[in-house]
């Protein structure tokens, strides 16, 4: 038993330094996204995917790594982001946690048990034969035992089975995926980007409030055209959008003028109290008149 036992060992540790030999090999960006799920596909690895979502986490984990961040740490961000399943390999939990800890406590419990009993005796006892009914004893309970272990190892995890079967975990929201990462970006200013999540959020669930956000990340990024378009789509369900009219607004001045000034009025007069309602009037104010000098 001891020398199966070094076996194993041996072998985990050959396992276990090939695995770390291959890690410090492989790309870290792809190490990293190797252990994320990308919401936006079924079974595969941020890593593997080609979808708008998993380029954007993966360059989200490069912008960590080139922070000095480390895997772990990296791991953690997103998870507190996107909850445990956006891992490949979430922790273990319920009753499946039984899986890991009954074989180590069994098999610590097994040796010491095999410590107690097929130790030589020593002392002041009289040395027993082999064949003595204490040392066949001894070996008796020894084999029992270890049937006994096994059986609850096995009955374990037929339990483990039955109460908290396996399922592949439900990948992370994509929407709030997109939206998450286009909100990062933005405070990044990488504006260009941030869109785009926006755009991949529009195509999963048509929501005025994602244009909105689409329509203010154009603006800011300089695509006046695309930021009017998506304001005037807003505005065709909302006429009285104050946001819609305040973006379509501001993207007009560029090319509109005259457009952009009587789009400006008519937000203040729908929504006097908005926060950017004082700086649109002092942008109001210092505006030329049409026609003027």
């Amino acid at each position: 038993m001891a020398l199966v036992l070094v076996a194993l060992v041996a072998a985990a540790g050959i396992g276990l330094a090939r695995a770390a030999s291959d890690h410090g090999r492989q790309d870290p960006v792809r190490a990293v996204a190797a252990g994320l799920r990308c919401p936006a596909c079924q079974g595969e690895s941020v890593a593997d995917s080609r979808s708008p979502i998993a380029v954007a986490m993966r360059q989200v984990v490069a912008d960590q790594l080139a922070q000095g961040r480390d895997r772990d740490e990296i791991r953690r961000w997103f998870v507190q982001r996107y909850g445990a399943d956006v891992l490949t390999d979430p922790p273990a939990r319920g009753v499946r946690l039984l899986l890991w800890g009954v074989p180590a406590l069994a098999l610590l419990a097994g040796g010491y048990a095999a410590v107690r009993t097929l130790r030589p005796r020593t002392g002041r006892a009289r040395p027993a034969a082999p064949s003595t009914p204490d040392a066949q004893g001894a070996r008796r309970a020894w084999r029992v035992a270890s049937v006994g272990v096994v059986a609850l190892v096995a009955s374990v995890a037929v339990a483990a089975d039955r109460l908290d079967p396996p399922a592949r975990p439900a990948p992370a929201d994509p929407v709030a995926v997109a939206l998450q990462l286009a909100h990062d970006l933005e405070t990044q200013n990488r504006y260009d980007a941030a869109a785009r999540m926006y755009q991949e959020a529009l195509r999963e669930r048509p929501d005025d409030g994602v244009r909105l956000r689409l329509a203010f990340a154009l603006l800011r990024a300089g695509d006046s055209a695309g930021a009017q378009r998506t304001a005037r789509e807003v505005l065709a369900h909302e006429p009285d959008s104050p946001d819609g009219l305040l973006v379509l607004g501001l993207a007009q001045r560029t090319t509109q003028a005259a457009e952009a000034a009587t789009t400006l009025r008519r937000f203040l007069a729908v929504a006097p109290a908005h926060p950017a309602a004082e700086e649109i009037k002092r942008l109001l104010a210092a505006q030329p008149a049409p026609g003027g000098p």
